[in-house]
């Protein structure tokens, strides 16, 4: 009896090791106030490996920045590309960056700009390399606060194949935040309004991006909204000239999920939509959903629901997948209270859950932004708070 407790116990020492081995956190910088401060949103990679972000406050002029880090024998540098100055450049950058096929980056802040918002409301904005490391900012939409919303929250721009670019706005348009587009052409950026949300059934309130679908559909959700007000996932079908609105599915802030936050959706191949909602499930700590099409309406499936310990809870960030078509993602809090990173492996028996890092404030706290993927399937993301300068990291998960 005594010799099978061993070997059981060996057996277990073993697989524990190999858990602990199969993955591990690298804090690559520590955000200070100076810097750039309380990144929320994620990173972006470019060709060679550098990432690309914003902080929501800190930097130069105290309203934010947008950044580069870049890689060498000695470790990870930041550089500033853009020190935000609460004036026409704007505020408050808090969504992630994207690439156009220049080397452009795009982004959006949150309030400043030119219009008559008592705080601003809000602009999109470029960023062109030049020679020497030199970017060349500048402001391609300041929003008025009117018909076309106002707030650009926490999503990621997403590009067209002619280069033109999509998000959302929190507020503003009927009242309840609008979804739009900026065309580019020769004489510049024009904007144009393709929904604007109306609540009371409609979806409400969206503070992420937008995805597509391969015949060139819109998806997002939004925090607030649906026939619950819990939150719901919404379509643009892209009708020859104009865009139909249509709520796939309403949250009830039961077991299905409440409150989906930052992460907005991402779609497979098949077309199945999958994200994540801060709220409800069996713990009220958040669930990852699926959405699978059907001939009579979109079907939900809750693929798992956090428990708030040491699997995490309430998670902000949306989900990334890698080849094999896993999935992964951040808990905001949980476990020791300061959140996780975690993977949702596909088996022939369901969807499994592990917990791939646990922050612990002097490696971050708090990942509200979606992680990104390279090719070797190293995570890369960030925490709003925690680090030496306690205000923030980018961190490397290897899974």
């Amino acid at each position: 009896m005594r010799s099978n407790r061993l070997a059981i116990l060996a057996v277990t020492l073993m697989l524990t090791a190999g858990a602990w081995a199969a993955s591990s956190e690298k804090e690559l910088f520590s955000f200070t106030l100076s810097s750039g401060s309380n990144p929320t949103a994620g990173l972006v990679l470019d060709a060679k490996g550098n990432l690309y972000g914003t902080t929501e406050i800190g930097g130069p002029n105290s309203y934010g920045t947008a950044f580069q880090l870049t890689h060498s024998k000695n470790g990870w540098t930041e550089n500033v590309l853009h020190g935000f100055a609460n004036g026409s450049d704007g505020a408050y950058p808090s969504g992630a960056l994207v690439f156009d096929n220049a080397g452009h980056l795009y982004g959006t802040a949150v309030s400043g700009g030119s219009a008559s918002c008592s705080n601003g409301c809000g602009t999109v904005f470029e960023l062109v390399p030049g020679s020497g490391g030199n970017w060349t900012f500048n402001v391609i939409y300041s929003f008025t606060g009117g018909k076309d919303g106002f707030a650009p929250a926490y999503g990621s721009l997403i590009l067209d194949k002619a280069g033109n670019l999509y998000g959302t706005a929190e507020m503003g348009g009927n009242g309840s935040g609008t979804v739009f587009e900026l065309i580019h052409s020769k004489a510049g950026w024009r904007e144009k309004t393709l929904y604007a949300f109306r609540g009371n059934g409609d979806a409400g309130y969206p503070l992420s991006g937008l995805s597509w679908d391969a015949a060139g559909n819109l998806y997002g959700a939004t925090v607030r909204g649906g026939t619950g007000n819990a939150g719901a996932v919404f379509q643009l079908k892209h009708i020859k000239t104009s865009w139909k609105e249509k709520v796939i599915y309403s949250f009830t802030g039961g077991n299905d999920g409440a409150y989906p936050e930052y992460g907005g959706v991402t779609l497979n191949a098949a077309g199945d939509v999958y994200g994540t909602a801060a709220g409800g499930g069996a713990s009220g700590q958040g669930v990852v959903f699926e959405l699978k099409p059907s001939k009579s309406g979109w079907k939900e499936s809750v693929l798992y629901s956090f428990t708030g310990g040491s699997d995490g809870g309430q998670p902000f960030a949306g989900l990334t997948f890698n080849p094999a078509g896993n999935l992964f993602g951040a808990t905001a809090y949980g476990a020791n209270g300061d959140g996780t990173v975690f993977e949702l492996a596909h088996t022939q028996s369901g969807w499994k859950e592990s917990t791939l890092h646990t922050f612990a404030v002097t490696d971050g706290a708090f990942p509200y932004g979606s992680l990104a993927i390279d090719g070797k399937g190293r995570l890369y993301g960030t925490t709003f708070r925690g680090g030496s300068g306690s205000a923030g990291v980018a961190f490397e998960v290897t899974p």
